[in-house]
């Protein structure tokens, strides 16, 4: 039996996907160094067999894996991999390290629209990692850290600026959890005015490193009104979709 082999390859981490047509049988998921093509290629190796019958990449990185049958955009494959998962969906939103997408699908789950914001790293996961670093945090622990607590206004949203906003809230007592919260709901707000420019439609799909905590979901979720649905599997929406559409290669 054939399979194919998705590859996403992002700025903060790389993900792989190895599917049969029906069921995801592994993932992988290593950071991306400051060689890119390196763990493109290590990620390839790791899950390649004489098995596979077609790789497709996609993400920054796309174009670095000589192996790889086919080279697809970022959005296609995020689109067709939440639509895997999710199935009812009308857009996506993902909040990824160094980027925020959103994508309009229309009721056969095809891109109508997009819109993605890649010009500044404010909004993304390198933005919440900062703010948590400042925290003395790790970003790990997001959900159990705001736990009971009240947002704070953050003002900024440049890293920098952010970065002393913290400093000054903390030096004034501010407890850091109601800080962390605040943070998020501005992460959320500016994603959701960002998302809202296409007219988003029916239910949303958040993907990307940020919607494996739960606390960003629910927020997300207050900012744009409508349902907003995740999966353990979220962050592998790229890879996923890459590997969905390199299968119906091999029908």
């Amino acid at each position: 039996m054939l399979y194919s082999l998705g590859i996403d390859s992002g700025s903060t981490t790389t993900k792989g996907v190895l599917y049969d047509g029906k069921n995801v049988l592994r993932m992988e998921m290593i950071p991306t160094t400051a060689c890119p093509q390196q763990s493109i290629r290590q990620i390839y190796e790791a899950l390649w067999s004489e098995n596979v019958g077609y790789t497709v990449t996609t993400g920054y990185g796309r174009e670095l894996l000589t192996e790889a049958d086919k080279k697809v955009t970022e959005i296609t494959c995020h689109a067709r991999g939440a639509a895997f998962l999710n199935p009812g969906i009308g857009a996506v939103v993902d909040i990824g390290g160094q980027d925020s997408k959103a994508i309009l699908l229309d009721r056969d789950l095809n891109v109508i629209d997009f819109l993605m914001n890649d010009k500044c790293a404010a909004g993304t996961g390198r933005f919440v990692e900062v703010m948590m670093r400042t925290l003395e945090r790790p970003v790990a622990e997001m959900d159990d850290f705001v736990a009971g607590c009240k947002p704070l206004n953050i003002s900024s949203m440049c890293t920098v600026f952010a970065e002393s906003e913290i400093v000054s809230l903390l030096a004034k007592g501010e407890n850091p959890g109601d800080i962390a919260l605040g943070v998020i709901h501005s992460v959320c707000r500016r994603t959701a005015i960002f998302a809202q420019r296409l007219k988003l439609e029916g239910d949303i799909f958040f993907s990307g490193g940020l919607s494996r905590f739960r606390i960003f979901s629910e927020v997300l979720e207050q900012y744009l009104n409508r349902p907003v649905y995740t999966s353990p599997a979220a962050q592998y929406a790229g890879a996923l979709g890459a590997a969905v559409i390199g299968y119906r290669k091999l029908i």
